[in-house]
Parts: C-alpha cells; structure tokens; sequence
C-alpha cells in the first residue's frame, strides 16, 4: 500500500516506519523541516518526504494515490510547550488529514491515542477532542484508534518517565524524587506495539467506513514503585536514594489502569515481551550509549 505516516521521526513513528519499509509499503511521512532524522536516517532512500510546515497538505494528497493514514505525530505538552501548540498536533493536523483523506477517497485512518483520561492535562484532553471528531466522520472512512498504555524502549525521548528514570539509575543520580509510586500502570515494551500496528495494518481488507478501538498493553500491572526498583536493580545502583513521596500526584492522577485486549486477542495478536525482558533490552542499549 502507500501509506501517509505522521511522527515519523519520533519514538514509536520511527519503529513504525521501519516495519512498514520492511514489508514493502510505500510510505509518505511528514515532518517539521527542524525535525531530527537520526533515528530514520537509514531510511531516507526508501521513503517519501514532505515538510508540513512548507507544503500545503492538499497537493500531496493529489500527487499520490494514498490508501491509508497513520497518525503518530504527538505532541505530550512537555517542556513548557503553549496550548495551541499541542492543540495543532494532536487535534487541528489529524483533523485536517482526516477530512482531506475522506476528500480524496482513502479507505483507513489509524490513529494513535492514550488510554489517559481527558482531564489528565492538554495533552491528553486534546486527543481526546480529536477522538470525538474522528468518531464523527466514521461514517465516511474506516476510522481505527489505538488507544496505548505505557510503551518503552531504547532510545525514548529523556523526557518521558520510564526513560528518565532508566538513564538517572544509569547515571547514578545521588536522588530521585518520586510520587509515592503507588499508581498502577501497564508497561508494553516497543516492539509489541509495533506489531499492533502491523497486525492492523494487514487485517483490513474491504471495509469501508465505521469506528473501532483497540486498547494495547500486556494486560500486566505494576506500581510505579516497582517499575523504578526494577531498574535500580537491574542497573546494579547502589547509590541512588529513592525519594518516594517527595512529588505529589497530578491532579486527577488516575491509580489504576486496565486494558481491554479482548479486541486484539481476536485478531491474534499479544504481547510476547515481559517488562523484566524489555527493561533487559532497554538498559543493556542504553548502557552502550554512554
């Protein structure tokens, strides 16, 4: 297929893409001409680029005959990033995309989401706006939302949590200031995300409108103070003090987290890695990275 991808110079955009170059797909990705290629340098030769911020979306959209469209580009509302800005990735650019694919025929959108809820903060508050509009205009394109739980990986963005802690246990940080870490959260290493997308991607055969939701995660719960001890044994740290109770919970923090696979599970997919597995993989890469 020729497929449109967004985010794909992100984290889990770059795995995407990776995967769908591998099968065969011709892939159009968009980017900002400021992003950062280093994670799909290796790629630049077998994909289509177009910079969003330099080209009007419609003209690509009339240039190629694109059969479907992910969306990945997020952006989570770190480092002080304004409202509209969040509100432009996560809501106004799937929304432009998605009424120029009902435009111009396109048979599939996918679309990346979090399982936090809207009141969390604007990140996620954002992609629930769009979950709505995308709901709307199901009756006219074959609309799919991944809803994901905690993904991790080698190579994440620092600024996520897991990462963050994985490199400050890595660094031997004299103290981490935690939450008390009582919150439940299902951790799903990468490359079984990956694979939803690939189990989707090559699921869909005639469909031609309607709206389904696929929650991804092992279906496994952990405290975030396990997660964090885990990776302090893991990365043999003996120095860092764990400061448990030194952050206070965000407003509206939700304690507990449970997925629904039942809809994966009946297209055949579940995860194959453990989170004691993938913190192996993740650490051992990170560790090389130094």
């Amino acid at each position: 297929m020729t497929i449109l991808l967004t985010g794909a110079t992100g984290f889990l955009g770059s795995h995407i893409l990776d995967a769908l170059v591998a099968q065969g797909h011709t892939v159009i990705i968009l980017k900002r001409s400021s992003s950062k290629l280093n994670r799909i340098k290796h790629l630049i030769n077998n994909i289509v680029m177009y910079d969003i911020d330099k080209q009007h979306l419609a003209d690509i959209f009339k240039k190629f005959h694109i059969e479907m469209i992910i969306h990945c580009a997020t952006n989570y509302g770190r480092s002080q990033r304004k409202a509209d800005e969040i509100v432009e990735a996560n809501l106004m650019l799937p929304l432009k995309l998605l009424l120029l694919g009902i435009e111009h025929g396109i048979k599939t959108f996918i679309n990346t989401d979090t399982l936090l809820d809207k009141r969390v903060n604007e990140y996620s508050l954002s992609k629930k706006q769009f979950l709505d509009w995308l709901k709307i205009y199901s009756d006219s394109i074959y609309a799919i939302n991944i809803a994901l739980e905690h993904f991790y990986g080698p190579n994440d963005d620092p600024s996520k949590f897991t990462t963050y802690v994985i490199k400050s246990m890595l660094d031997h940080v004299k103290q981490l200031d935690l939450t008390l870490g009582q919150q439940k959260r299902d951790f799903i290493y990468i490359d079984d995300v990956v694979e939803v997308f690939l189990t989707l991607v090559n699921s869909i055969k005639n469909e031609s409108c309607g709206f389904i939701e696929y929650e991804v995660g092992t279906g496994e719960l952990t405290t975030i103070e396990e997660f964090v001890k885990m990776v302090k044994v893991i990365t043999i740290n003996e120095n860092t003090l764990l400061n448990f109770g030194a952050v206070p919970y965000r407003k509206n923090e939700p304690m507990e987290s449970h997925v629904n696979l039942i809809a994966l599970k009946k297209l055949g997919w579940e995860a194959k890695i453990d989170l004691l597995e993938g913190l192996k993989k993740t650490i051992l890469i990170e560790e090389n990275n130094i």
